[in-house]
C-alpha cells in the first residue's frame, strides 16, 4: 500500500487505512461465508456418498460376487429407488473438443442426485485406468465425486470401492 508522500497521521492516510481496513473485514467475511457453504456442501456430498456405499454394500451382500455388469447394475437400480435417490441409469455423456459436443458412446452407469457418478464394474480387479476413465467422466459431466465399485472383489469395501473427486476436498 503506498500511502504517497502524505504524513502518516493526516486525517487523508488514516481515512485510507479505515477503508484498507473495512475491506479486509469485507473480505474476511467473504471467506468465512464461503468456507461455510463449502463445509455444509461436503458434508451433504459425503452423507449421500455414504447412502450410495451403503446400497452398493447391500446388494453386494445379497448376491455376492460371480454375476455380469448388467445385473449388479438393475439390483443397484431397484435398491437406490427404495432408498428414495434420485438417479439417472445409463447417461449419455458427450465428450467436449474445441466447444463442441462429440457423441462418442460414452455412458455413466449412474448419476445420483446429479452430483455423483457411480460406475459399476465386475472384473477381476481394479486397474488404474479405471480411475482414470471415471475422472475423465466427473470433468466432462462437472461432477465433484464419482464412486467406482467391483463387485467380483470378496470384500467390495476393501479392494472394490474407490471413490475419486474432480475439485472436491476430500
Amino acid at each position: 500500500m503506498n500511502l504517497g508522500a502524505r504524513p502518516i497521521g493526516s486525517s487523508a492516510a488514516r481515512l485510507q487505512l479505515r477503508r484498507v481496513a473495512s475491506r479486509r473485514r469485507r473480505i474476511a467475511t467473504l471467506l468465512r461465508t464461503i468456507l461455510a457453504r463449502s463445509s455444509r456442501v461436503r458434508d451433504e456430498l459425503n452423507a449421500l456418498t455414504e447412502a450410495i456405499i451403503g446400497a452398493v454394500l447391500e446388494v453386494h451382500r445379497e448376491l455376492g460376487p460371480g454375476l455380469f455388469e448388467t445385473a449388479y447394475e438393475a439390483c443397484l437400480a431397484v435398491e437406490f429407488a427404495a432408498r428414495g435417490l434420485n438417479t439417472e441409469r445409463q447417461k449419455p455423456l458427450p465428450v467436449v473438443y474445441k466447444n463442441q459436443r462429440v457423441d462418442c458412446g460414452y455412458r455413466m452407469d449412474f448419476v445420483v442426485e446429479r452430483v455423483v457418478i457411480v460406475e459399476v464394474k465386475a472384473i477381476e480387479r481394479l486397474e488404474r485406468v479405471h480411475s482414470v476413465q471415471l475422472l475423465s467422466y466427473l470433468r466432462f459431466a462437472k461432477c465433484p465425486v464419482g464412486l467406482l465399485f467391483n463387485f467380483h472383489a470378496g470384500y467390495l469395501t476393501r479392494d472394490g470401492l474407490k471413490r475419486v473427486v474432480n475439485g472436491f476436498p476430500e
